[in-house]
């Protein structure tokens, strides 16, 4: 029964500044291309970096 559960290394989970985001002026993670594409799809918050089309369509997984 547990031999469809995928375990992940605690290194998938970490998320670098300038890999995975980028701070703004005001201190805020900006998420990368990098990072949301890595992530698998859209959280349908219209990130600024979203790889995703259309664009801020939660759940979407289709890249530009």
């Amino acid at each position: 029964m547990t031999d469809d559960i995928e375990y992940r290394s605690e290194e998938d989970y970490v998320v670098r500044e300038g890999v995975d985001y980028i701070l703004s002026k005001d201190g805020y993670r900006i998420m990368t291309e990098h990072f949301l594409i890595r992530r698998g799809y859209c959280c349908g918050n219209g990130c600024l970096n979203c790889p995703y089309f259309p664009k801020a369509i939660k759940g979407n997984t289709n890249l530009r």
